[in-house]
């Protein structure tokens, strides 16, 4: 790996069907120990549920708020400044219940393949 400075490009922002906007910030080969993507997720929106296959998820919330769903917890209300943690295997989905779009950082480790993502409906 070497020193680099990756710049985002709104333009490739692209709808995935979990039911989710990302825009992927790093997510390469070149580094494979963790990806970065922006999510957005319209307000009323749940996302689909969901897990993932040998992969740690984080959210970062940076605007918003929602109703996060994690296997193994009652479902909880999160926020600007929260972070959600999710190990391999949990089910997962977020339900954006403001009025602005939900905004988050989704932290993956190792780095998010769709190979590794399970819907679960």
């Amino acid at each position: 790996m070497q020193a680099q400075i990756l710049k985002a490009h709104e333009a490739d922002e692209y709808y995935f069907e979990e039911g989710c906007f990302i825009l992927e910030l790093s997510n390469s080969q070149e580094d494979p120990d963790v990806s970065i993507a922006r999510a957005r997720v319209k307000p009323g929106v749940t996302t689909k549920l969901h897990r993932l296959k040998g992969v740690v998820e984080r959210y970062v919330i940076i605007a918003g708020i929602a109703e996060v769903e994690i296997a193994g917890l009652e479902p909880q209300s999160v926020q600007a400044g929260n972070v959600v943690i999710i190990p391999p295997l949990c089910s997962q989905r977020i339900t954006n219940t403001g009025t602005e779009d939900l905004v988050f950082l989704a932290i993956c480790s190792p780095r998010f393949t769709k190979n590794i993502y399970e819907s679960m409906e």
